[in-house]
């Protein structure tokens, strides 16, 4: 029986949220991940615990035949790879920071520069596009502190909130690449496999979309209903069904999440009462 092998960070910051998603999607599966290796209870899926950095080697070397990793290693490491889906979680951004007290007038500023990174191969070719002459430091780990020991006078590294960045006295000056999770594969996956994978992203779509989206539930007066419909986007058209009150009915929605307080404020305005909201488990599209 053909199975997908699909590599997950073992530890870290894409490891806890890349297994939540796997488990939303019906896959049972054992979650010891000392034991490297783990096969799906009720999917023909099977996952391999990896290093972050390593992933996009093991998967273009085919011994995973799909993995999760973040867009900034993949391309760091490997970008010849497929995107197959972008996952929306573990956002950062790759950017370039200098000492708060570094008087930076622009990119120009950088030429001449040492800037520390364990990224040197995204920044050498941001650098070169820019037209800019710096030199790269390449190191591991605790990039931050390369500007206070003397190391580098400025650092390029991943960015979540800023605090890492300020607490050691940096600035960021320059946004590089914008990352988030990303499903990654080979552009010539055998087909066997690919209608598994296939059979993957459509439950992954299922959750995305109920995670985007809330199901509403109002109140309304008969004489608004068409005011109503006008402000609910809805997956077709809004479902509507008279009350036991005459001249009232309730209409059920569907409101992405990020419309869903103006959605609500103007409901309200348009005199819908007793507005429920419930969470979405999968969302079929």
């Amino acid at each position: 029986m053909n199975t997908l092998k699909l590599a997950v960070q073992k530890s870290g910051r894409l490891s806890e949220t890349s297994l939540k998603l796997i488990k939303e999607c019906g896959i049972t599966f054992q979650t010891r991940i000392a034991k490297l290796k783990a096969g799906a209870f009720n999917f023909p899926m099977e996952f391999l615990y990896l290093r972050d950095d390593d992933i996009p080697g093991y998967v273009a070397d085919q011994v995973a035949d799909v993995g999760i990793v973040g867009k900034n290693v993949l391309l760091e490491k490997n970008d010849e790879l497929e995107i197959i889906k972008e996952l929306g979680f573990s956002k950062c951004r790759l950017s370039i920071a200098v000492p708060k007290e570094f008087d930076y007038q622009g990119i120009e500023s950088l030429n001449g520069l040492n800037i520390a990174t364990s990224y040197p191969r995204i920044l050498a070719k941001y650098l070169k596009q820019q037209d800019i002459d710096a030199d790269i430091h390449e190191i591991s780990g605790s990039v931050e502190i390369a500007p206070s020991i003397g190391l580098a006078q400025a650092v390029c590294d991943i960015v979540s909130t800023g605090s890492t960045l300020v607490s050691n006295g940096l600035v960021e000056v320059e946004v590089i690449l914008n990352s988030e999770a990303v499903l990654v594969g080979p552009p010539d996956l055998a087909e066997p496999k690919r209608k598994i994978l296939d059979q993957f992203l459509f439950r992954v779509n299922a959750v995305q979309a109920a995670n985007n989206n809330k199901y509403i539930l109002l109140n309304a007066p008969d004489q608004a209903i068409t005011r109503i419909i006008q402000l609910l986007p809805g997956m077709r058209s809004p479902t509507i069904v008279p009350l036991a009150q005459k001249g009232w009915s309730s209409l059920h929605s569907v409101v992405k999440e990020d419309d869903f307080w103006e959605v609500i404020e103007n409901l309200r305005e348009a005199g819908a009462e007793g507005i429920l909201v419930v969470p979405i488990e999968k969302m079929i599209l």
